[in-house]
């Protein structure tokens, strides 16, 4: 099976939740494990941007649900007010509800972690496991200041939209910079779906606002030790936004927390090297249902 060149994404469906809606894609078999994939908070990322090339092989067993999250892909859009990562969890919670999804792995790229992260701290009758990658659900490091104060993908989707506005080229870059190791494997069909997507009228406003569209900042340190659901930290060896010492420091913090960091990637592994992530994430999946 070729995974590098992400195929076109299928149709996917809305689902009603808590007022607003949902799209979401549904792969797999029904009677498998479900399995919530959240994606990142990049511009133009989407639950099948993420995922769509390595969720063919989780859905060889399970029931993959790749979600759009709220403010990105054909989800809704709406102002986020008061804190962010307990709105996008009681969301994510009512979702789960409407596709009657009592409990469910998670599989997280950045922000979409996060979400995950307070969701099994506050939610964690509904959560089995938690595989995380890239997130920053704390704004300290172990070692030393995170990059450009964890400011470093607000900046960049700031670079994005700015300027002369978003543009394929800058799309590309943007990746090569911050989400994959090797700039020239990265297929020009994900850029183009990314920036494609990067143009939706709606996610451009919540760019260009001027106040804070998305929510306040929470800060989770006092949450990651109430999950109870194991958790698997997948890093990136050359992650563009915080190092392997970063997600080790988060591994000790969570009671069940596991630290893989895979070489020759950043940010994106499980679109860079989608056999290999697929592979580490299935094994602790299964490990789960012992």
């Amino acid at each position: 099976m070729d995974l590098m060149n992400i195929q076109k994404p299928p149709e996917g469906a809305h689902a009603e939740a808590d007022g607003v809606t949902y799209h979401y894609i549904e792969l797999g078999t029904p009677g498998g494990s479900p399995t919530v994939f959240l994606h990142g908070g990049g511009p133009g990322c989407t639950g099948w941007s993420d995922f769509g090339q390595v969720a063919p092989l989780f859905a060889q067993d399970r029931h993959c649900f790749l979600v759009d999250i709220l403010q990105y892909g054909k989800s809704a859009k709406p102002v986020i007010e008061g804190p962010m990562w307990d709105y996008h969890a009681a969301k994510t919670v009512a979702l789960l509800d409407t596709l009657g999804i009592e409990r469910a792995d998670f599989v997280c790229n950045s922000w979409g972690g996060t979400i995950a992260l307070n969701l099994a701290a506050k939610y964690p009758e509904r959560v089995r496991s938690l595989t995380i990658t890239g997130s920053m659900p704390v704004f300290h490091g172990p070692l030393a200041p995170l990059p450009e104060g964890g400011r470093r993908g607000r900046n960049a989707r700031d670079v994005y939209y700015g300027g002369t506005g978003p543009s394929w080229e800058k799309m590309r870059d943007l990746i090569a910079r911050l989400e994959w190791y090797d700039a020239g494997a990265i297929p020009d069909d994900t850029v183009t779906l990314r920036y494609e997507q990067s143009l939706d009228p709606e996610e451009t406003a919540l760019a260009g606002a001027s106040d804070n569209p998305r929510g306040d900042w929470q800060d989770l340190t006092a949450e990651l030790g109430a999950i109870q659901a194991p958790t698997l930290f997948i890093w990136g060896m050359y992650d563009a936004f915080l190092t392997p010492d970063y997600p080790l420091m988060l591994a000790r913090m969570v009671p069940k927390g596991n630290l893989h960091v895979m070489d020759q990637v950043s940010h994106h592994l499980q679109e860079e090297r989608p056999h290999d992530y697929y592979t580490a994430v299935t094994g602790f999946l299964n490990q789960q249902h012992a």
